[in-house]
């Protein structure tokens, strides 16, 4: 006999099972476009530029982030969390650590993009090595602090999923979410919006658009926007007050990001493009260089 788990506060059967299948058609569709992307980049040579390992590397985030919405997914069609107290540290820090990369890796990509447009340098192998290796090591140490008691890992509303818990919001939450915040959303929303406006202008200048330059910064407060002010929110007030449903919501449209990202960076690039086209049909497209001297 199949044990029926009660409902989680706040949540009636369609609540928990149109979650469960937003969770799940994130993970999978999620998974199908940035695998796409990764294997790609592994298959096509002519794919393997610097420039292109950053995609490269913000796929792989995204594929981590997919792969923690099936887990969530799959609990949340069980009603409980099936993994136990560490399950839910090792799935909280995994999730937290590849949504903090994927941030990072987008600002990587806006800033070789301004050198690409405006500068008009290249980068090398050297320095897109050095700065995955960081962005992973960076997001890893912010990741681990709450596994040692610099803030918390904890379910969600939905008790099927854990993240960082929000709802105490006492000072060991705040020292935490502050500091984190600042170098892990501030800089790299402020690293876009520079980014892509400085690209604006060069565009204007040659009458020659590459690519919608507003996307980018746009796609990134929609999907990590409502999150961010609910976590901010919880630092100044208890957001245990704010429903569960609501408060479900920030993270199912975080989820949305990797969903997103493959139309922005690979499939919405050129040169990519034309490499995932390559990999799926054999035929080759030859893609146009950036024009140096304009």
């Amino acid at each position: 006999m199949v044990t029926s788990y009660p409902l989680p506060d706040g949540f009636s059967e369609f609540d928990v099972f149109s979650l469960g299948s937003a969770l799940l058609v994130e993970g999978l569709v999620g998974l199908f476009l940035n695998g796409l992307t990764v294997i790609s980049f592994l298959k096509i040579r002519e794919l393997r530029t610097p420039s292109n390992f950053l995609v490269f590397s913000l796929a792989m985030a995204d594929c981590g982030i997919c792969m923690n919405a099936t887990i969530a997914a799959f609990s949340s069609f069980l009603r409980y969390w099936p993994y136990g107290s560490d399950g839910c540290q090792t799935h909280g820090f995994q999730g937290f650590m590849t949504a903090l990369a994927s941030l990072n890796f987008i600002a990587a990509i806006a800033w070789d993009r301004y050198h690409q447009y405006c500068t008009r340098t290249r980068l090398q192998w050297s320095s897109s090595v050095s700065l995955v290796i960081f962005i992973w090591l960076f997001t890893a140490f912010w990741s681990a602090m709450p596994l040692i008691g610099w803030g918390e890992y904890d379910y969600e509303p939905l008790r099927t999923c854990c993240t960082l818990d929000y709802t105490k919001g006492d000072r060991n939450y705040v020292s935490y979410l502050v500091p984190m915040a600042f170098c892990n959303l501030v800089i790299q929303a402020l690293t876009v919006l520079s980014s892509y406006r400085s690209i604006e202008k060069k565009f204007k200048k040659t009458g020659q658009p590459k690519f919608n330059t507003g996307t980018p910064l746009k796609s990134l407060l929609l999907c990590w926007g409502p999150y961010a002010v609910l976590c901010l929110y919880a630092a100044v007030e208890d957001a245990t007050l704010v429903s569960p449903k609501v408060r479900m919501i920030a993270p199912i449209l975080a989820k949305t990001s990797p969903l997103i990202n493959p139309f922005l960076y690979a499939l919405g690039n050129e040169n990519y493009r034309g490499g995932i086209w390559q990999f799926l049909t054999g035929q080759k497209i030859e893609v146009p260089q950036i024009d140096k001297s304009k």
